[in-house]
Order: structure tokens, then sequence, then C-alpha cells
């Protein structure tokens, strides 16, 4: 089988969910929409946390690494997909391909990994309220922090260079929205069976073990929420614990799919559904339903915005 080169100068050709949709400027419009509101909420929330020295406590800086993921994990791939559509290029280099891939697991890792630990301090602040600043004192919150970034930044090198190393064949097209394992793999012209084994235990490490964790964590929430005297306090818990679960179904399901279901239950329009709601969809949701409903972040935001921006437009 011919190969063709795989050196810096060759190019893959990404032909992901906008150029298989039936509507693909009604989609390019809703994925521009989607970014801009992850983009906006992320970095504001990355902001209000940072200067509020009022929310620097372990729930809010957990927050403030998982907005930082979702910023890094969408802004590596929407700008590059809407771009492409308007200019009718859908060309990427073969390391600007290994650079996307490289972000893509290290953010969704670290993501996995993270909303782990945060199930694990609301389950702290809940059911053990009195021990919170024991259980979370801050060496705790630091290795939580070393250790999601460490193992997803390391296991992402990993995969990415030794997917990048295979001989891939002449055919350069990946129908998918961007440079992910899955599409990739299907063009390369090697036996990839120890490497397909390899990704699936990659994909059980961080997707089963903190999703179990994540349903422990909040049935244990469940449990202590149903015996509170206040019904008002029931109902407010029990809304934000079901909108907490909606945002990790998505996006624990949409990894499942892609990296533990075996390659014969994939097809390209179903993995780039999936793979734009995890890359999309949930950096948009998470600071909607994790944080900006929250009283104590909308204060924070107004007391930001009224001290360092409001008074130099009113300067003006």
């Amino acid at each position: 089988m011919e190969l063709w080169n795989t050196t810096l100068g060759s190019s893959f050709i990404l032909v992901g969910i906008l150029n298989d949709s039936r509507f693909p400027e009604l989609l390019c419009a809703t994925m521009t929409f989607l970014y801009m509101l992850a983009l906006t909420s992320n970095g504001l929330l990355v902001l209000v946390i940072t200067m509020d020295m009022r929310l620097h406590v372990p729930m809010y800086l957990l927050l403030r690494q998982l907005s930082l993921i979702d910023l890094l994990l969408t802004s590596s791939i929407a700008p590059k997909a809407i771009t492409d559509f308007l200019r009718g290029d859908n060309t990427i280099s073969f390391g600007g391909c290994a650079l996307q891939m490289l972000l893509e697991l290290i953010m969704g890792g670290a993501e996995a990994l993270l909303l782990s630990f945060m199930s694990y301090d609301r389950y702290v602040a809940i059911c053990h309220p009195l021990n919170y600043m024991i259980f979370m004192r801050p060496i705790v919150l630091w290795l939580m922090v070393t250790t999601t970034w460490i193992i997803s930044s390391v296991s992402g090198l990993g995969y990415t260079m030794y997917i990048m190393h295979f001989p891939f064949c002449k055919g350069r097209e990946i129908k998918h929205l961007l440079c992910e394992i899955p599409p990739v793999l299907k063009l390369a012209c090697a036996d990839t069976s120890r490497f397909e084994l390899m990704v699936y235990t990659m994909g059980v490490i961080f997707l089963i073990p903190p999703l179990s964790a994540i349903l422990v964590s909040y049935a244990l929430i469940l449990f202590t929420v149903l015996h509170m005297p206040s019904k008002e306090g029931r109902k407010k818990a029990l809304v934000t614990c079901s909108s907490h679960l909606t945002v990790v179904g998505l996006y624990y399901g949409s990894g499942i799919v892609m990296y533990v279901l075996p390659s014969s239950f994939h097809s390209p329009k179903q993995d780039n559904i999936v793979s734009f709601f995890y890359t999309l969809v949930t950096p948009a949701l998470n600071p909607l339903l994790y944080s900006l409903r929250n009283k104590e972040v909308m204060g924070a935001l107004r007391r930001v915005l009224g001290k360092y921006i409001l008074p130099s437009h009113s300067s003006v």
C-alpha cells in the first residue's frame, strides 16, 4: 500500500461535522455562539475567582481550574473549525494535527479527573461541613490540582507521540471535527491492535473510576439532602445535583462512546456528534450550571466589574 510522507510538511484534511451537515451555515452559527458563550463565561469565571479573595476557597479554586481547562479545550478546536468552514479550506498540518490531539487529550483527561475531585469536594462540604477545612486543606487541594495536570499531560503526550509515529496511508481525509485518536488511527497503515488496546485502557482508567466516584459522591449527597429538615433546602440541593449530573452524564457519556466502545460501534457521523458535545456543548454549559447561578459568584462579579471596569468607563 502506498504511503504518504508524515513529516512536518505534510497535512491532513478535516472533513468534520460542518461538511456533513444538511444546514452547515446554521451549524456554524451555533458553533460560533457556543464558543463565544464558553469563552465569555469561562473567562469571566477565571477573572472573578482570581481577583476576588472571598472566592479563594477550595470549591471555587477547583471551578477556576475547570474553567481554564474548558477555555483551552474549546479554543483548541472551535476557532479552527469555524475559520476553515468560512475560508473553505479544511487542511491541517501534520504538526498542527499532533498539537490539537495533544491539547484535546490533556484537557479531556484533566477534566475527567477534576470533575471527580469536585464531586468529592461537594460531598465533604454537604456531608461533613464541620470537617471541611480539614479534609480540603491547602495541601489536599494542591495535590488534587497537580495530580490532575501531571497525569493528563503525561498520558496525552505519550499517546500523541505513539500515534503520530505510525505510517499513514495516501488518503489524508480525517472524517472528524478534530484530530482525535479513533479517526486518525483509521488512516494508519500498520497493525494498530496493540495501540487500540492501550487507548481502551486509557479510556477505562480516565473515565470509569472517576465516574464511579462521582456517582457515589452524589448518592451520598442525595442521601444527606433527603434527611434535611428544610423542604426548600432539599429542593434547591436536588435541582443543583440534577443539573451537575446532567453535565457529568453528557461529558462522561461522550468520552465512553469515543474511547471505551469498540471500533465496530463507531461511525463518522456519530463520532462527530459526540465530539461536538464534549468539546463545545459542555464547556459552554459548565459555567452556567456550576457557578454563574451562584449568588456568591454573581456578587463577586459585580464587585470586580464595579472596582476595575465601571470606574474606568465613568472617568472617560
